[in-house]
């Protein structure tokens, strides 16, 4: 048989939805892969019943419903400060996942660079290689997950075309500042350059952490194009309705992507989906609240065991460090993908190994999320005892 495309072999599966795959043989907790163990709002599953009856069930618009791209307009033209128009300047997507691809296809050709902060979430660096484009990595480093600015002016300098920026910051729970981002932004600006961002977390961030979008900053509307979606904010992660906001001269080419990717999002979800973009300011407080209790809840709980982790200042991740673990005779020579598949078959609890996230040869750490009800959460911690015995 003739050779397959080599980009192919240029990155693996996703490592997130490998380690659900073997948590579900063995009936552990899945900590793994983050989705939230709760329902979406009882508004938006009344309107998901009324649609399920009344439609649409037929294509809606290539690139997102009406009412839903106006929906998403008025919420996010309050927190940009400027006025979206929601046909020019929207296009609603199966997911977050493919808004990234959709951006990266419209805006890179091949041979193209992309500055890619390390650690990233895992569909970042397929993303860049499946658009043709060379992804160049910038450390964010660890505890604080702070950068050096030279060396996103040196990636531009040397003819990046576009930065991915991920905030809050999927795995490591880093919120940009407005300074950061503002530094960034000036390079940017400096390098006729673009700017991707994922927000999908934007609305989990704790105090005194603030989210700032980067479309929101001084010259950035033009060259930004935001990606985020309704998954983790409405807890219905299954329903795959993501969305890009970006300048229409960006927008326009990439709706054409998009059409030829998956024609469009599923029709009644959009149309339910709307009612959670209508919900009041206290939806979103209260989205706060609830996710600021399951950090501490849960920080509280590892700090109990005796596990090093960071803190994260926005998302529902934590980041787990296991050197003790992998400096003992029980370990040596493990990987950190060895031992996430031995946590799930001996404590019973499913983590993602550091390494699927970081360009760098990070081995020492693990990741968790607190997407749970507090009961299943507090059986993980229990669980998480067991770890003790192996030290």
């Amino acid at each position: 048989m003739r050779e397959l495309s080599r980009r192919v072999g240029l990155f693996t599966d996703s490592v997130i939805r490998r380690m659900t795959r073997i948590s579900n043989a063995y009936g552990a907790i899945n900590l793994s892969q983050g989705f939230p163990d709760f329902d979406p709002p009882r508004e938006v599953l009344d309107a998901l019943a009324k649609a399920a009856y009344g439609g649409p069930h037929q294509y809606s618009v290539t690139f997102g419903a009406p009412n839903l791209r106006a929906a998403l307009a008025e919420k996010y033209g309050r927190s940009m400060g400027r006025a979206i128009d929601p046909d020019t300047e929207i296009i609603v997507t199966c997911g977050s996942t493919e808004a990234m691809i959709c951006a990266m296809m419209t805006i890179c050709n091949p041979g193209d660079r992309v500055i890619v902060f390390s650690p990233f979430y895992e569909n970042y660096g397929a993303d860049a290689i499946l658009s043709g484009a060379e992804p160049v990595y910038v450390p964010l480093v660890p505890p604080a997950y702070g950068f050096d600015l030279s060396q996103i002016e040196q990636g531009l300098r040397d003819g990046a075309k576009a930065l991915i920026l991920c905030n809050p910051s999927n795995p490591s729970g880093k919120v940009f500042t407005r300074a950061e981002l503002e530094s960034i932004a000036e390079l940017c600006i400096r390098y006729d350059a673009y700017v991707v961002t994922d927000e999908v977390y934007e609305h989990m961030v704790y105090d005194p952490y603030v989210h700032v979008h980067m479309a929101s900053l001084p010259g950035m509307a033009e060259r930004t194009v935001t990606c985020s979606s309704l998954s983790k904010t409405f807890s219905m992660t299954g329903w795959r309705l993501g969305y890009l906001i970006g300048p229409a001269s960006v927008i326009e080419s990439a709706k054409k992507v998009h059409d030829f990717l998956t024609v469009g999002a599923p029709a009644p979800l959009q149309e339910a989906a709307t009612a959670g973009l209508r919900l009041p300011a206290s939806y979103y407080d209260g989205l706060k609240a609830l996710y600021t209790e399951k950090r501490d809840r849960f920080c509280a709980g590892l700090d109990r065991i005796g596990l090093a982790h960071n803190v994260p200042q926005g998302s529902y991740f934590v980041l787990i460090d296991i050197s003790e673990f992998l400096a003992t005779d029980r370990f040596k020579g493990w990987t950190d993908l060895a031992f996430c598949e031995w946590m799930i078959r001996t404590v019973g609890v499913a983590a993602v190994p550091g390494s699927s996230f970081f360009r760098e040869p990070v081995n020492h750490l693990i990741r968790l999320h607190f997407a749970r009800q507090d009961e299943v959460l507090d059986e993980a911690l229990r669980r998480l005892e067991k770890l003790r015995d192996y030290r």
